[in-house]
């Protein structure tokens, strides 16, 4: 259990880095895309802030329990173990809940697409971070 929550953990911060860096980075080589985030279709007041950098820590610590109960599943050198952590839950969480998204709200093929592209970077960073603190 010690080791679920340390991976967890060093996990949440890595991809807190990374979110940060990353949401730099739209805004400033695909401004066009960062602006689509004014839609009304999106919350506009500072509470989402909040969730925003929330969210890899809920994210991580999902992760390392999953991690943590079906490692021995993935059996393969480190580098294909990480990418293949990162397509399951591409496939079995991000995949599902983005072809909701694009079918409820108000975004762009784009938009989904960076977030499926997204979702599968945090959980190979996620996977590397367990395969070296939870092998």
């Amino acid at each position: 259990m010690k080791k679920v929550l340390l991976s967890g953990l060093v996990a949440a911060f890595v991809l807190l880095i990374v979110s940060v860096g990353v949401l730099y980075f739209t805004v400033y080589f695909f401004p066009n895309l960062a602006l689509e985030y004014y839609d009304p279709a999106f919350r506009s007041s500072s509470k989402g802030t909040v969730l925003y950098f929330v969210h890899p820590f809920i994210l991580s610590f999902a992760l390392a329990w999953f991690w943590d109960r079906f490692k021995t599943q993935f059996d393969k050198p480190r580098l294909l173990k990480e990418l293949e952590f990162g397509l399951v839950y591409l496939v079995v969480a991000t995949l599902p809940s983005m072809w909701m998204i694009y079918s409820a709200m108000s975004v762009t093929i784009e938009q989904v697409g960076t977030w499926l592209l997204y979702g599968f970077i945090q959980a190979v960073i996620a996977a590397a971070v367990f395969v070296r603190v939870n092998p």
